[in-house]
Formats: structure tokens, C-alpha cells, sequence
């Protein structure tokens, strides 16, 4: 009968050797489990509840050289989504996925001791890959930072209960306790005061995040057309959309889905952009982050209509113009003039008496 060992590597040989999880059979129950199978296994331990990936994903948009994170968090049932953007380096498109396998990192010659441990052993994204229900790069590049979505089963993965509590920050600076539940905004605030100064931490709804990339990053150099062309930088398209249609493609690019009335809401201002995590937490009104001027002011937005959609208008406003023609004895004489104001629109008919 052939020994333990011989019989292992007759079925890796038939295998592959990925499927098997033994390396080698020691006798009296005790065995070598395979890289693979033990890396899985430290994976699973190194992320406990929701709260520790969030950590992890916020470690991995610093250690990218991010200045600003957004964070877009949501429930449906028992499935968790938290999207995370930032300005950081990026990813190169032909690494979107390999960054979540074991042992993949960008820091070979460096590596980071923070309050949460070390981070730079290429297994922050792959623990939490092995947790997630899924977890992929929305879009990323060379230079233009990353959108990152991953999906948790509650059920499986648990979170903290009380999700919609804020921490408080008391105490002066330098010496703050932060004081609430440890839950998804608690695990922002403490990670924005230990990065205070290196980089801002912004946490609501995927819609409020949306709205908070358009005030606080900066479009200078860019243009509209950018937004949904992946010229722009990931943080950018936002601020660049023009109407609720193409801010709806932004966001879903960003592994957003929102609708075109959200959209809308978005782009009028009915939803408002976040202070910084820590500036909330400390009941801070201004937010904190001077290193862009926001781009919705007090003066209403110029807006600009598509071809198609200035074509309809036109025909449609002919139409109206119909009853005044019949009570009236009068009719156009040229195609109502459409002028785009901040704020306004206004529409000019030129006409002469009927004959």
C-alpha cells in the first residue's frame, strides 16, 4: 500500500495541487497544510466583522498616496456595499484583479507599522476578497486614483448593530477620545485622526459621497467631456457631469447606481456634501480641507443642454406657441430663441400677424 505521502503526490499530480489543502501528512492527525490553504486561512482571521476591511481599505488608499477618500456606504437586506474612491497613484487596468490575490503589493521596498498593525504584506485585499460576496476595482488607472466596490453577507461577515449612530470627539488636539458605537463611521473618524494632516476621510451614502467628490475636487484643466471617458481622474467625474443622465453613468462607473432623479438631486444642491469625518465628529460646520476651493458656490449653475435635448425643446415650444397663434391671429416667424442663464432660461418668440 503506498505510504501517505506517495498517495498525496499521485492525486496532486492528477490535480494540479491547487485543490488538494495538504502538503504533507505528519501521522497522529497533525498535517502540512499548503501555502495556499494557509494563506486562506489567515485571510479569514485577519478580517473579523465589516468594520476591519473598512480599515483595510482605508490603509490601502493611504499607503497609495491619497489625500482625500471617499466612502459610499450602503445596506439592502443583508448585503453590505461600501465603495471606496481616492485620489491616490491608481491601479493599472491590467492589475484590477491581480491586486486581490495573496502576496500582492506595490510596496516591495517598504512597508507600514500603523495602530492596526502592519500593512504592505500583500494581503490586505486578498483577506478581504476571501470575506467578501465580492470585491472588484470599478475603475482605476496610472495617476487617476481608484474606485474600489466590495459586497459583504451580513450573515456571514457580521457588523456592528447600530450603523447609523456618529462618534463624538472630545478632548483637545493631539489628546482626543473618541467616544459611540464602533461601528462604519466610528472606524472613519479614528482612522481620519491618526491621518490627520496626511489625508481627509469623507463617510455617508453612495449619494452624498457622490455629491461631496463634486464640491471638493478640484477640475481644473479638465473638461466635461472627460467624465465618463476614463481621461479624467476617477475622483473627478462627478464634478464634471452636466446633467442627472450623465451624472447617473459617473456613479455607476464608480460602482454607484443611483437614478436620474437622485441625479438631479445631486447636481441642484437638495443633497449636500460632507463635512470630513473628524470635523463632524467634532460638530466642526466647516469641513476641515482648504486644498481645493469647492466648486458649487452660492451663484446658480449655468446649464448647458445637448443638441438633441435643445432640438425637442424647440419643436415643443412651436407647439405651445400653437394656441396663442389661433386666439390671437399671429404666427412665428423664426424658431423660438433659447437663452441659458445662471439659473435661468429664457425663451424668446419672434412673430408677425397672420395673413
Amino acid at each position: 500500500m503506498a505510504s501517505d505521502g506517495s498517495l498525496i503526490d499521485f492525486v496532486s499530480s492528477l490535480t494540479g495541487g491547487d485543490v488538494l489543502r495538504v502538503e504533507e501528512s505528519l501521522g497522529g492527525g497533525y498535517v502540512r497544510l499548503r501555502t495556499a490553504e494557509a494563506e486562506r486561512r489567515q485571510a479569514k482571521h485577519d478580517v473579523r466583522c465589516v468594520e476591519d476591511a473598512l480599515i483595510e481599505l482605508l490603509r490601502n488608499a493611504r499607503d497609495a498616496g491619497a489625500s482625500r477618500i471617499f466612502v459610499g456606504t450602503s445596506r439592502e437586506g443583508n448585503i453590505r456595499t461600501i465603495v471606496v474612491v481616492d485620489d491616490g497613484c491608481g491601479i493599472p487596468p491590467e492589475l484590477h484583479e491581480r491586486v486581490f490575490d495573496a502576496r500582492v503589493t506595490s510596496k516591495l521596498d517598504s512597508m507600514r507599522m500603523d495602530r492596526w498593525g502592519v500593512h504592505g504584506r500583500g494581503m490586505a485585499l486578498f483577506s478581504i476578497s476571501e470575506n467578501a460576496t465580492s470585491a472588484e476595482v470599478m475603475a482605476s488607472d496610472v495617476g487617476k486614483g481608484c474606485a474600489m466596490r466590495v459586497m459583504f453577507d451580513v450573515s456571514q461577515l457580521p457588523e456592528r448593530a447600530d450603523q447609523s449612530s456618529w462618534p463624538e470627539v472630545k478632548g483637545r488636539r493631539g489628546k482626543e477620545s473618541v467616544r459611540g458605537p464602533h461601528n462604519l463611521y466610528r472606524t472613519c473618524v479614528e482612522f481620519g485622526l491618526e491621518e490627520r494632516g496626511t489625508c481627509n476621510v469623507y463617510v455617508g451614502s453612495p449619494s452624498e459621497a457622490l455629491a461631496t467628490m463634486r464640491a471638493r475636487v478640484d477640475t481644473k484643466g479638465m473638461v466635461w467631456n472627460q467624465a465618463t471617458t476614463g481621461e479624467a481622474p476617477v475622483a473627478m467625474g462627478p464634478a464634471l457631469a452636466r446633467d442627472a443622465r450623465e451624472m447617473a453613468c459617473v456613479a455607476s462607473i464608480l460602482g454607484i447606481e443611483i437614478s436620474e432623479r437622485n441625479a438631479h438631486r445631486i447636481l441642484v444642491g437638495q443633497i449636500s456634501p460632507l463635512p470630513n469625518a473628524v470635523a463632524r465628529a467634532t460638530g466642526l460646520r466647516v469641513p476641515q480641507d482648504t486644498r481645493s476651493k469647492p466648486l458649487i458656490s452660492d451663484e446658480p449653475r449655468r446649464l448647458e443642454l445637448a443638441p438633441q435635448d435643445e432640438s425637442d425643446l424647440s419643436l415643443a415650444l412651436r407647439e405651445a406657441f400653437e394656441l396663442v397663434a389661433e386666439r390671437y391671429y399671429v404666427r412665428l416667424t423664426d424658431n423660438p430663441i433659447v437663452r441659458m442663464g445662471p439659473g435661468r432660461m429664457t425663451v424668446t418668440y419672434e412673430f408677425g400677424e397672420d395673413e
